[in-house]
């Protein structure tokens, strides 16, 4: 048997649903306001994945204009049954205040990487939700249902209901199944028919350090459920010092070999001298990201191997290891019709009018929309930190004749919190290469005065930004050999849930290529070439 280093998942891929096909295992993951929607992963072996679809690729299955920071894709939910997948996932439209405005879809399709059905609307009372297949051939829908009233708790318990495939609508009455346990905040419902009972594997404590899983059981459908007698089944909290933190929101999956695993979320914590610690046990600029556990079986409950706190190396399954050619090029020189599948956008589809890989060939084209700060329209291409130490860099082609027009470099997690290394044009110097900073909505342009002049005479401008664990910086050159260091260093920890002002936000830092034009005029920007490499 091999051993698995955890996580499987590195950077920014939360709240793992996992399932099973023949020999074949694929991990959803959520995706929040990045589009396409819904990550999915595949392996043979538990221990080697590679991104192998966007299945919410299209305008009708998701349109995400205007979601606030955070909103979008929440625990998507994959499902295999009747020869085709199943995929439940909530479009969450309002997160502030007292409401929880959201739309839970179902979409299918023959094949993991296919063409993926138009959504069915199915409910708006919660989130989180997921579609458990019985036995007997019925399908129940399950979420967690929000309660908005002053004075109540707004997590108000799992709500489940029958759903029917030829009428393709919930039918029957709704029910509240399991109410949690006293940790609260008890979401993401994952029903399992096993060896005569049924299983409910639930999320609670919320998705930072105090996150855990739940498992009860029931001989009815409809419960009451006796919770584990050794409950949570997978935590954190109570083991500060491990280095995989935030434990949670879990799935479970029997291979084709008759072992047992648990997928779950987690994050990697990095201890940052002089921050603002908001919980001591550090900040996570990757994000939440997918760790895997051994289960085994005692007194028909499941166990965690090893204890219920989730560990860096494990006992894989006793299948012959595959590996996959990387499913992303080191650098990508865009010479394809279509972009790598770890690149996504804000929001909304680009079409040709904002993103193209034809009008300059070779090259990806932006065409300058709004501001980073937007919720609507932004020109922006990026893809996930998945490392601590690495080296993004790009080569741009860009002519601005205004102040509102930019392009370059970017490290983002929100509108509200972000970097960008860019060129764009002032009075006294003409073309010019400038360091723009956001700090939860906190403007600053660390160069100001002192930004770099470009010569008329270069058309292209090398950029690059360095992670160094808690640090990052940039860099530029004119001729892709000679390279100058910016005076201005950037903490990594301002791109993570832990530090975003407010909280409540669950992604994790992006790095990519943004063209903006806040005059309305379109100015593009060609980028050559994008380079991601960890050290």
């Amino acid at each position: 048997m091999t051993a698995i280093q955890n996580p499987i998942l590195t950077g920014f891929n939360p709240d793992p649903c996992i399932c099973r096909a023949g020999e074949d295992y694929y991990i959803a993951v959520s995706t929040f306001e990045w589009f396409p929607g819904v990550g999915i992963y595949h392996s043979k072996d538990l221990k080697n994945w590679r991104l192998a679809a966007r299945p919410l690729s299209r305008l009708s299955q998701l349109n995400m204009m205007g979601n606030p920071d955070s909103g979008g894709i929440w625990a998507p939910a994959l499902s295999y049954s009747d020869n085709k997948f199943w995929l439940i996932y909530t479009d969450v439209k309002v997160t502030e205040g007292q409401w929880k405005d959201c739309h839970n879809y179902l979409v299918t399709c023959d094949t993991i990487d296919g063409e993926w059905s138009e959504p069915i609307h199915v409910n708006s009372s919660g989130f989180d939700p997921s579609l458990f297949h019985d036995e007997d051939g019925k399908k129940y829908f399950v979420n967690m249902m929000w309660d908005h009233r002053a004075g109540h708790h707004n997590f108000y318990g799992i709500l489940l209901q029958e759903y029917s495939v030829s009428e393709q609508k919930l039918i029957g009455k709704p029910e509240i199944i399991f109410k949690g346990t006293d940790v609260k905040l008890t979401e993401a419902p994952h029903l399992y028919k096993i060896n005569g009972y049924y299983y409910l594997l639930t999320a609670e404590g919320g998705t930072k350090y105090d996150h855990q899983a739940t498992i009860a059981r029931s001989k009815q459908l409809r419960g009451p459920y006796e919770v584990h007698p050794e409950n949570p089944l997978i935590t954190s909290f109570h083991a500060p010092r491990i280095p995989l933190q935030k434990a949670g929101h879990a799935s479970i999956v029997q291979t084709h070999t008759d072992e047992w695993f648990l997928v779950h979320l987690v994050g990697r914590p990095l201890s940052i001298e002089n921050a603002p610690l908001l919980d001591p046990r550090g900040y996570c600029p990757l994000g939440r990201e997918t760790a895997i556990q051994r289960v085994e079986w005692r007194d028909e409950w499941p166990y965690v191997v090893g204890g219920n706190q989730p560990s860096l190396i494990i006992e894989g399954p006793n299948i012959p290891e595959v590996q996959w050619e990387p499913d992303y090029p080191v650098k990508d020189d865009f010479d394809s019709d279509t972009l790598n599948l770890h690149f996504q956008s804000l929001r909304i589809p680009l079409g040709n009018q904002i993103v193209s890989l034809h009008d300059n060939p070779g090259h990806l084209r932006l065409y300058g929309k709004e501001s980073l700060t937007s919720k609507f329209t932004q020109a922006f291409i990026a893809r996930r930190w998945q490392h601590f130490n690495f080296t993004a860099e790009t080569k741009v082609a860009f002519h601005p004749t205004s102040f509102q027009q930019s392009a370059g470099l970017v490290n983002y997690y929100n509108t509200q919190n972000w970097t960008s290394c860019q060129i764009s044009w002032n009075e006294e110097k003409g073309k010019i290469l400038q360091l723009v900073a956001c700090d939860n909505f906190s403007f600053s342009e660390p160069l100001r005065g002192k930004e770099i002049a470009i010569p008329e005479d270069i058309a292209y401008v090398y950029l690059r930004v360095d992670t160094e664990n808690t640090l990052y910086y940039y860099s530029y050159s004119f001729d892709g050999r000679s390279w100058t260091r910016l005076p201005a260093d950037f903490e990594s920890y301002k791109l993570s849930d832990d530090y975003i002002k407010g909280g409540g936000f669950f992604t994790g830092a992006f790095v990519g290529m943004q063209c903006q034009d806040t005059s309305g005029r379109s100015q593009h920007a060609d980028f050559d070439y994008f380079i991601y490499e960890n050290h």
